[in-house]
């Protein structure tokens, strides 16, 4: 599954005028920051490794299934190790492929 991820616009850190300060706030309070990903599994296998450059070893990373192969994987999905940048999700060996949304908090 290859998804885009709609990157929010980022404040300078020296600095932005009101507008900026606005829309970004605006987009947070509306739900809309940059910790969204996605990832399918790869059937027969037992692993798959998301690239997120948001994770960190004490990153929560919480799923939310797409589809109902994927309903039914939840119960067999976790995290298996994290690392800056990566992390490994592990789930049960399946002849389909289940798709994913993730959340990285933290």
């Amino acid at each position: 599954m290859t998804t885009v991820n709609q990157q929010y616009r980022r404040l300078n850190p020296a600095g932005a005028n009101p507008r900026e300060i606005s829309e970004v706030v605006n987009n947070l309070m509306d739900g809309k920051s940059n910790n969204v990903g996605y990832f399918s599994t790869v059937a027969s296998s037992t692993s798959q490794i998301i690239y997120n450059e948001r994770i960190g070893f004490d990153s929560a990373i919480v799923f939310t299934p797409l589809d109902a192969n994927a309903a039914t994987e939840m119960a067999n999905l976790y995290v298996g190790s994290r690392s800056r940048g990566q992390a490994v999700i592990e789930h049960t060996s399946n002849a389909y492929i289940c798709n994913f949304m993730y959340i990285v908090v933290g």
